[in-house]
């Protein structure tokens, strides 16, 4: 395959955490996670994106390794840069689109079932001798259960969130990703940020309050957006899910002994699986053979962004440094906020913009601070 040819190099990302998106899940959702999701459902955070990101890198004894001169592999990296940006922004809108069907909005298990399949599949075929990329491993189920509850609420409810919210306010929330996942870091494992980055976080933290009450504010004109309660009730209860899910995945690992790829590969079936049970009793199916063709087109492109969510984000990480995958991150969320401003029917006097500046600021500056600190520590050790 060609497009693979540039083996990415190994970076260290142990101290640095960053905000999505993947878009996670991620990457499932396009937030991170996306890991970020991403992840994906993506969609994704950042920090699930560099986890995932290293365990791309771990390919199987024996394989050939191929070297690529300097300049092939900025091409390549350029490449993955921006597949990873538009296939973000891609997921985002389209599921945007997906929820905003009536008969569609509440199909959110079936959704993240179809997401975690995706995902499984595209991890299927890395692991194939033809690509080797990772050795797949056998957790016992007992082990893993958990982590696929989390990893559902993890897609689930941001993509809820994104079905009763606006796509500004919905990524500008996801900011609060970076300053959950640092206060359950510091309760569980005793883990300090930086002064600096602590105080960063606080305007982040005031500029998503701003946008939280001047969007879900009513408002006369039927073609501004707004966000309803139930888009902010979900969106907070996808950040705190989504945070336990990303601290989790570090304390799996460890306990396991696996990458992130063997992890996932195990999660994203059982994780199928699990939601099956509860499809029947909780998700309101419309009448199938009445969803226009259009939207089916747009649920199989919502999976195959999240595939290239995934497969991207390990090329971006492995060929670049950790600068460059912060300044992609805040790329994106820039851009999909940008967008969503722009479709919202929103004027640019509107109060809300302040909170959005404030809080892309505050996160930007944490980030900035934080790539400083672990770069003082590499070069003291």
């Amino acid at each position: 395959m060609t497009f693979m040819s540039g083996r990415p190099r190994r970076h260290s990302f142990d101290s640095l955490e960053n905000h999505d998106s993947k878009d996670r899940l991620s990457s499932f959702d396009g937030r991170d996670d996306d890991r970020d999701s991403q992840r994906t459902i993506v969609d994704e955070s950042n920090a699930r994106d560099i986890e995932e990101g290293e365990a791309f890198l771990e390919k199987g004894t024996g394989n050939k390794t191929i070297r690529n001169s300097t300049q092939n592999g900025f091409g390549w990296a350029v490449f993955w840069i921006v597949v990873n940006t538009l296939a973000t922004i891609g997921i985002v809108f389209t599921n945007k689109a997906i929820f905003s069907d009536p008969e569609l909005k509440l199909v959110q298990l079936t959704f993240a079932a179809f997401h975690f399949f995706m995902t499984w599949l595209l991890l299927f075929t890395l692991s194939r001798p033809q690509f080797a990329y990772f050795t797949p491993r056998r957790i016992p189920l007992r082990e893993i259960i958990p982590l696929s509850i989390a990893m559902s609420l993890n897609v689930i409810l941001p993509n809820l969130s994104l079905a009763f919210s606006t796509v500004t306010f919905y990524q500008v929330a996801r900011i609060l990703l970076t300053p959950i996942v640092a206060t359950m870091d510091f309760v569980l494992y005793k883990s300090i940020l930086p002064r600096n980055a602590i105080l960063a976080l606080v305007p982040a933290c005031f500029g998503v309050a701003m946008v939280s009450y001047y969007d879900s504010l009513p408002t006369i004109n039927a073609n501004i957006k707004t966000t309803s309660s139930l888009g902010v009730l979900f969106a907070f209860s996808g950040i705190f899910a989504s945070s336990l899910y990303t601290v989790w995945i570090k304390s799996y690992q460890r306990k396991l002994q696996v990458s992130s790829m063997q992890l996932l590969f195990n999660q994203a079936p059982v994780s199928a699986f699990l939601l099956l049970y509860a499809i029947p009793f909780i998700d309101t199916f419309p009448v199938w053979t009445e969803v226009p063709t259009a939207r089916w087109l747009m649920i199989l492109m919502s999976g195959v962004f999240a595939a290239l969510i995934n497969l991207s984000q390990f090329f971006i990480i492995g060929q670049t440094g950790p600068v460059s995958s912060t300044v992609v991150g805040h790329l994106k969320t820039c851009l999909i906020v940008a967008l969503g401003w722009a479709t919202s029917g929103r004027s640019v006097g509107d109060k809300s913009i302040i909170g959005v500046f404030i809080a892309i600021g505050g996160i930007i500056t944490y980030s900035i601070v934080m790539l400083r600190h672990v770069t003082r520590r590499h070069g003291q050790d």
